[in-house]
């Protein structure tokens, strides 16, 4: 059984999405695709336990061999994203049985359970190949899922949100799929092990420079980075609040993800990061994605809407990791990837709590709102004190290890703007909580109560989260540490 984990870490939760068709009932539903969760989130467990054994993990689907069958590759760096898309699709999925009932129709709940587990198996199976094709294959999987999933909102805003993702989307796609045609064309192979072998020898045509070009614009507009992020404040503004949670948690992480393993594990860092002006172009948009996307936040008037600008910002503070060009600042960018998922997950559920209870999230129609909701807007500040990245919580962690990052390499203007973001951040999160709980509650808030205990549970796990590896983040530091130092002596 445990040589079959990789696969199963896809198949579970792909073979569950249909199976869900056949129950009829959505109460039952939600406990099958829990369990179907849950299992997923012990198999990436056991995966880390035997990367950790025996070192990378091969497994030829079908009992084909790589390169000519499809490769399951499991190392350092896919492993940690795996525990991290598990861990987070299972929580928040756990809310969902209480939060949907308020958002989406009793007809369309089951509809809903499938897409979110066609999704979640999406991500995985990205995450698991080694195969730059079933990349792309599992990339649509997961996309064509989540405009689903964003549809699903109750505003009929979301249909715009998810069109518009779809159409930004779906150039992305595109692009990728092109620059991995131009690779195979050159190549004559799609297994991402064989690629970085025989791109040697051609990496300085025209023809593979296209390719990279084609396949970076492609992921940069997946993963939402500045300023090819117009599809993501939207998504993440008007789709189903629990939706919200678990894109924002998970989505763009694996984007990020595709970017680091074209760029060292593919092309090679020498080639990615030397021959071309990569790392200046990341430097600029990340720059820019953290101080004007912060700087947007400042001004939103609905609350998911701001932490979807937040959500940009700190997409900005992961590219930056990866401009400055070091096993450090690669770690750095690790890192926060996994403690902003705890971030925004915490966020986004509270958020769920707030239009379980107040059919919307503007800012305005929440004042007042910390003394009717304690347990639920606590979450809000909690969550938001790790955006400022406040000590003794995983936010300042992630951003000590990116300024030291930074200083090794002497970009100290590069640390100052971090620090210049989290002050901006300071900003965002203090109107939220000074509204609730400076501002006398509105006549509309006074007979509002703490949401369910179904949403409230998911919700502190999270929060809880974000604390305990605030405080010892030997786990996630290790982690991040052997994943970015494996990857970064590939790309050499």
């Amino acid at each position: 059984m445990l040589a079959h984990l990789p696969v199963l870490q896809v198949i579970v939760p792909l073979i569950a999405a249909p199976c869900c068709l056949m129950i009829r009932s959505p109460a039952v539903v939600g406990r099958f695709v829990q369990l179907a969760t849950l299992a997923t989130l012990i198999i990436s467990l056991g995966l880390v336990r035997e990367v950790l054994e025996q070192g990378v993990l091969s497994y030829a689907l079908g009992g084909w061999q790589a390169p000519w069958g499809i490769e399951y590759r499991i190392d350092p760096l896919n492993v940690y994203l795996l525990v991290l898309v598990s861990l987070l699709g299972t929580i928040v999925i756990f809310a969902a049985p209480t939060s949907i009932k308020s958002e989406i129709a009793e007809d369309k709940q089951t509809y809903f359970y499938v897409a979110y587990l066609l999704c979640f198996a999406g991500l995985l199976g990205i995450l698991a190949t080694g195969d730059a094709f079933n990349v792309f294959v599992f990339l649509e999987i997961s996309s064509l899922s989540s405009y689903t999933l964003i549809a699903l909102g109750q505003d009929r805003r979301a249909l715009w949100a998810s069109y518009q993702y779809l159409i930004m989307g779906t150039i992305g796609a595109t692009f990728i799929l092109i620059g991995i045609g131009l690779m195979y064309m050159m190549t004559g192979t799609l297994n991402m092990h064989d690629l970085a072998t025989r791109l040697d020898n051609v990496s300085e045509t025209n023809t593979i420079f296209t390719a990279f070009a084609f396949l970076f614009i492609g992921v940069c507009l997946k993963l939402a980075l500045f300023p090819l992020h117009l599809w993501l404040p939207n998504a993440y503004t008007y789709a189903p609040s629990l939706v919200t949670a678990f894109l924002a948690a998970t989505a763009t992480k694996v984007a990020i993800y595709i970017l680091l393993r074209f760029v060292f594990s593919v092309f090679g860092a020498e080639f990615s990061l030397t021959y071309l002006p990569v790392r200046e172009i990341l430097l600029v948009l990340g720059l820019m994605g953290v101080v004007f996307a912060s700087t947007v936040a400042i001004y939103q008037t609905n609350v998911k809407k701001l932490f979807a600008y937040s959500s940009v910002a700190q997409i900005g503070y992961m590219i930056l990791g990866l401009s400055i060009g070091s096993a450090a600042g690669l770690m750095a960018t690790l890192l926060h990837m996994f403690n902003h998922a705890l971030m925004k997950g915490a966020l986004f559920l509270a958020l769920t709590s707030v239009a379980f209870r107040l059919k919307q999230t503007n800012l305005t129609n929440m004042a007042g709102i910390g003394r009717q909701m304690p347990l639920t807007m606590a979450a809000v500040v909690v969550g938001g004190l790790s955006l400022i990245g406040t000590p003794l919580t995983v936010g300042f962690i992630s951003k000590w290890y990116l300024v030291l990052a930074a200083i090794e390499q002497g970009w100290w203007p590069l640390a100052f703007v971090v620090l210049f973001g989290s002050l901006l951040a300071l900003i965002y999160v203090w109107r939220i909580v000074e509204t609730a709980y400076f501002q006398p509650i509105s006549a509309e808030l006074s007979g509002v109560r703490e949401a369910p205990v179904g949403i409230l549970v998911p919700m502190w796990v999270l929060v809880l989260l974000n604390i305990y590896f605030g405080i010892d983040s030997q786990f996630t530091v290790s982690l991040s540490e052997l994943a970015a130092h494996s990857l970064y002596l590939e790309g050499r």
